[in-house]
């Protein structure tokens, strides 16, 4: 099941699979009999449920994921309290939990993220790939993760968007 919410990023499709949210991506404005990417596909294998798969404007899980992030753009939640299951390999989840880690406003390397989890210098690459693959975005905060020298490197979401989701955890939005 999905809904949509408006954001100062754009429309955002927020997925779950009637327990955890399974997804939340930047999307255009779907048609009505849209289904989002391939984390629904697991959501409906894993569920079962003929229900699975259809707008749900009004479940509770989805309600309350989409009225907080309306809180997060808003500049009045720092840090979400929502069940997460995003579906990812042992290595990309390890990776997600540690960008959960990554403090409101703050930044992180690709590098500094490979030493938290115990990895070489030369794992940056790997991390990048996880935190690409990332499939709750804002939530896991894959936008707080930089390029060594500071640079807005790749974001899936676009860099523009990564942009305005670090100035507005910077106070520089509103």
């Amino acid at each position: 099941m999905w809904t949509m919410t408006d954001s100062p990023a754009g429309p955002i499709r927020i997925v779950a699979d009637g327990d955890a949210i399974t997804a939340i991506e930047f999307t255009a404005t779907p048609p009505p009999d849209a289904s989002p990417r391939s984390s629904m596909r697991v959501a409906e294998q894993r569920a079962g449920d003929r229900s699975v798969g259809e707008r749900r404007d009004d479940h509770p899980l989805l309600v309350e994921a989409a009225r907080q992030l309306r809180a997060y753009f808003a500049g009045e939640l720092r840090e979400f309290d929502l069940p997460l299951d995003p579906d990812g390999t042992e290595f990309q989840r390890r990776v997600w939990d540690e960008l959960r880690r990554i403090g409101y406003g703050q930044t992180a390397s690709y590098g500094e993220l490979a030493a938290r989890l115990g990895m070489p210098r030369g794992a940056s690459r790997a991390v990048g790939a996880a935190n690409g693959r990332n499939p709750i975005g804002i939530v896991v905060p894959c936008h707080r993760v930089v390029g060594a020298n500071g640079s807005l490197s790749g974001y899936a979401g676009g860099v523009e968007r990564k942009q305005l989701l670090l100035r507005l955890e910077q106070g520089a939005l509103f």
